[in-house]
């Protein structure tokens, strides 16, 4: 008899591309012959993936301005989700998490109520946004995991701090890739002209929500050292502002005259579009401060792209200097700038570079292993 699981993901859709992740992580589990169930909400498209059961329990569960009412929907979302997965005989409910709050503690509560196994992929150990996130309701939902997954080493052992008595539950299963689910452009010259971008610019891009962790003032910072041996570089900013408020870049911008090297689509990027920002870069710059799993980095090297990278943990878990990526030195814009100038000087090292990272991702983080690294986490409940 296959394995039932239900994945929960309540995020989906909503604000950015992480429901490609759910259905790569289903992919996986069911070409491992898992039987997969995805529960999500309304602003996820049902990928249609053969075998996958799809349900839209949690409805529009982030379109109300009123936290209450989206609270209230979670919890009816939540409700609908687990007990018609645990009277479809499901005994496995997968959760994501990004935060620990009271909601996501009720969710799990009621999976240990109706005898479920709770495994919980943490995406951020600690979070970004909150930092008066309580350390009780983030304790009783680690005492309520029955199973845990990290993508690195690094997150494994930030949670062994947290909580040394997790040690024996945690497993880590890297994040996969985005190539199913995107479609690579080529033409260069056409992207550039959607875009509103010359032909002969060295274009830099630095994609994604724009967050204080994200170093977006260490990447401008550099830039000033940048356009002084390559006057010929854009930076390319694409992204929706945290909070809405972009006035702190605009101030690096103004002051040390950046405004004609960089081009400014702080918003949110649909979709469809998506595939000409990654085809009109030359380099996708990642000039991180704290990160714990970027995918961006993974989408990035899904679309065949090259990338320089902070030298923060996580990330060299993933690529290696001068082989799969380039770093620098984290928080550190005259490493920025010393790096982005030498790549700019030695395409051939760029092509090298950008070969090996499509090559890895193609492998390493194909979807079929991820989700035969998750069976054998799955093993480890019963």
């Amino acid at each position: 008899m296959k394995r039932k699981v239900a994945i929960i993901d309540t995020l989906g859709a909503h604000g950015g591309a992480f429901h490609f992740y759910t259905f790569g992580q289903s992919i996986g589990l069911i070409n491992s012959a898992v039987d997969v169930s995805l529960y999500t909400n309304n602003e996820t498209t049902n990928p249609r993936i053969t075998g996958l059961k799809f349900f839209s329990f949690y409805k529009d569960v982030f379109a109300s301005e009123s936290k209450i009412t989206n609270g209230v929907q979670w919890i009816i979302g939540s409700i609908q989700s687990i007990f018609h997965a645990r009277f479809s005989g499901i005994s496995i409910f997968h959760f994501h998490i990004f935060y620990t709050n009271v909601l996501v503690l009720f969710s799990l509560l009621l999976v240990k109520l109706l005898f479920g196994k709770v495994v919980l992929t943490i995406h951020d150990v600690s979070s970004f946004a909150n930092s008066s996130d309580s350390s009780i309701i983030g304790s009783m939902i680690y005492k309520l995991t029955d199973l845990i997954l990290t993508h690195n080493e690094f997150s494994k052992s930030e949670i062994v701090k947290i909580n040394p008595t997790l040690s024996s539950c945690i497993y880590i299963v890297p994040h996969g890739n985005y190539i199913p689910f995107i479609h690579v452009q080529n033409d260069k010259e056409k992207s550039r002209q959607h875009l509103g971008i010359p032909n002969e610019k060295k274009v830099l891009l630095f994609f994604g929500m724009i967050k204080k962790v994200k170093g977006l003032d260490v990447l401008l910072h550099a830039l000033k050292n940048v356009i002084k041996e390559n006057p010929d570089v854009l930076l390319l900013i694409a992204g929706k502002p945290w909070e809405n408020d972009f006035s702190n870049y605009q101030r690096i911008i103004d002051e040390n005259n950046l405004s004609d090297y960089c081009l400014l689509h702080t918003k949110f990027i649909p979709h469809a579009d998506v595939e000409h920002y990654y085809c009109a870069a030359d380099l996708v710059v990642l000039p991180y401060n704290k990160i714990f799993q970027s995918g961006v980095l993974m989408m990035t090297l899904s679309y065949g792209k090259p990338t320089l990278v902070s030298d923060l943990p996580p990330l060299k878990e993933v690529v290696t200097d001068m082989q799969t990526a380039f770093l620098f030195e984290s928080e550190n814009p005259i490493s920025l700038a010393e790096k982005l100038n030498l790549i700019l000087l030695d395409p051939g090292k760029l092509e090298q570079v950008r070969i090996n990272g499509e090559k890895l991702i193609n492998t390493k983080y194909d979807w079929n292993e991820i989700g035969r690294q998750t069976k054998l986490a799955y093993q480890s409940l019963y």
